[in-house]
């Protein structure tokens, strides 16, 4: 009997620990097949390298790591790596939640999109941050990874898992979530280097967001586990508002044109 052939990235990099303690959550599961950025390349959404070249190494027997970016890894190893189609994209364990509009800045959702794109079921994995958080994030990746390798049609699904409870035994409930509000607590910094240049430094620390339950955002606030089916449909579920805006939109057009 042929074993599933599971394709594992990240954002983190090929050195992160969640990436290997993902791979040992997995192992069992089927032949896993490694590529990952070379460095860490968080926040990399869905950026992939058109422009310009990648190189890539085997750090070792089914481990590989690429220059560019988590899309770039997964496209790279589904079209180069993997003898075959892989039967699942894994991406993770990510240090640190990817929770409501995170998904749209994320490298890790990234990299599990491109492999449900190209029609492969897909769990992007993340974690608390700290030592623990992989840990703690491993026992649910694999039970959820084992249910999608028997789901009957591809799903992409997005894993955040908040650490158990102070001397609790394992995580907590798994729940079906909605995308909440993510917030952070914006603005631009204006710093200067060592050599009195100035550089400035984007974003900051998250804030509260959305505390309903039926949210990723309420649920891992709340100490649930939360799994959100995610589709890369964008269009706005009700086009109206466009209609509406259609009947007042004149478009002139230039005098002498044909």
């Amino acid at each position: 009997m042929v074993r599933p052939l599971i394709l594992v990235s990240n954002d983190d990099g090929i050195l992160a620990p969640g990436l290997t303690v993902m791979v040992d959550a997995l192992a069992e599961l089927g032949d896993i097949i490694v590529c990952a950025p070379e460095a860490e390349r968080s926040g990399s959404g869905h950026a992939i390298s058109f422009h310009t070249h990648l190189r890539a190494h085997e750090l070792r027997s089914g481990w590989w790591h690429v220059s560019g970016t988590p899309v770039d890894c997964v496209y790279f190893a589904l079209l180069h790596l993997c003898p075959r189609r892989p039967d699942l994209v894994c991406s993770g364990i990510n240090a640190g939640f990817n929770l409501g509009s995170d998904v749209f800045y994320s490298g890790t959702v990234g990299a599990a999109a491109e492999g449900y794109m190209r029609g492969v079921s897909a769990l992007a994995v993340s974690g608390e941050r700290g030592a623990e958080g992989p840990l703690h994030a491993a026992p649910v990746a694999h039970a959820v990874a084992a249910a999608l390798l028997e789901a009957p049609t591809p799903l992409l699904l997005n894993l955040n898992v908040p650490a158990p409870p102070a001397g609790g035994l394992g995580p907590r409930e798994l729940v079906v979530t909605r995308l909440g509000q993510r917030k952070y607590r914006d603005g631009v910094q204006p710093r200067t280097d060592p050599m009195g240049r100035p550089y400035y430094w984007i974003g900051g620390p998250p804030e509260q967001g959305s505390t309903d339950r039926e949210h990723d955002t309420g649920a891992v606030a709340a100490g649930l586990c939360s799994l959100t089916p995610l589709h890369l449909d964008l269009t706005a579920p009700d086009l109206q508002p466009a209609h509406a805006l259609l009947d007042r939109v004149r478009i002139k057009v230039p005098e002498g044109s044909p």
